[in-house]
């Protein structure tokens, strides 16, 4: 028996932190939807009784570092599984990243093995256990368009955003969450308007969208990486709606209306970046199945 998984990447089309908490953790509150743009999973039983993740990309690691390894660690250990599972990865988004990529992978995981096992667990049950795996795991099982509060797992869905194209561009270095988060400066920050962009987005209103892009750690990243900035740069100057940094860097993305104008944002970018991706907004439930 075997099932199949779509885990998309995710964006932030805002993000603010509003202060550090007692248990040094920050309160966050995003706005965040996926895009086209996915790891595939094909998650099969097997007779032996361990976990076994399978992938062709040589990032993805293969025992307890790999979220989805936890993802499915953690579903047998609270509900007694003595079964064996086989995860494969397809790895189509781009490693460290800022786009949720294993943490999509261990809400697919979670999604999955709930339909193998038969295991009857609302989403809400499984966003709760994702809590447990990691910030963005509890977003990603509702695989949709949502507000993140608290540490990100409190998920209010909205509606999905008004359709568009969007470039993502990943520049080579990696960039580290938690040191962005520790960097950050709480009293200069300029909050987005979050109410605006929930506002914009269950309107439908793409303008309204477009102009309200704001997140936080970009005054952290964007000083300590040029490359990051020069991408924000270079989609500006070629014609797009929007632009902004996704979670902590490094990935940037556009909104373009536009099939043409994204092409050409892409090609602009080709010479200096190599990984960039075209693809569509989504922000709704999706599978393979």
């Amino acid at each position: 028996m075997y099932v199949l998984e779509k885990a998309p990447a995710k964006i932030n089309l805002s993000l603010d932190v509003l202060y550090k908490r007692a248990d040094n953790f920050h309160e966050i509150e995003m706005v965040m939807t996926t895009v086209d743009l996915a790891d595939r999973l094909e998650i099969t039983e097997i007779n032996e009784n361990r976990i076994k993740i399978e992938s062709e990309n040589r990032f993805v690691p293969n025992d307890e570092r790999n979220l989805a390894y936890r993802a499915a660690k953690l579903l047998k250990d609270s509900y007694g599984i003595r079964r064996g599972v086989n995860i494969k990865i397809e790895k189509l988004i781009p490693v460290a990243a800022g786009l949720a990529g294993g943490s999509s992978d261990a809400a697919a995981t979670l999604r999955g093995l709930n339909r193998l096992w038969s295991l009857g667990l609302s989403t809400r049950e499984l966003a709760k256990l994702g809590a447990k795996i990691g910030s963005d795991v509890s977003f990603c099982v509702h695989n949709t368009t949502a507000i993140a509060r608290g540490r990100g797992e409190v998920i209010t869905e909205l509606p999905a955003p008004p359709a568009c194209w969007v470039v993502l561009a990943k520049p080579t270095m990696g960039v580290s969450t938690k040191s962005v988060y520790q960097q950050l400066n709480l009293d200069s920050i300029a909050h987005p308007d979050t109410e605006g962009m929930v506002r914009s987005v269950m309107l439908g209103d793409y303008d309204g969208m477009c102009n309200r892009l704001g997140n936080v750690l970009e005054d952290v990243t964007l000083p300590s990486y040029p490359e990051v900035q020069q991408i924000k740069t270079q989609m500006s100057l070629s014609g797009a709606d929007a632009v902004l940094m996704s979670g902590s860097g490094p990935t940037v993305f556009s909104l373009v209306k536009q099939e043409s104008r994204a092409d050409r944002i892409y090609n602009s970018l080709r010479g200096f970046c190599d990984e960039v991706y075209v693809v569509r907004m989504l922000g709704y439930h999706q599978s393979l199945d």
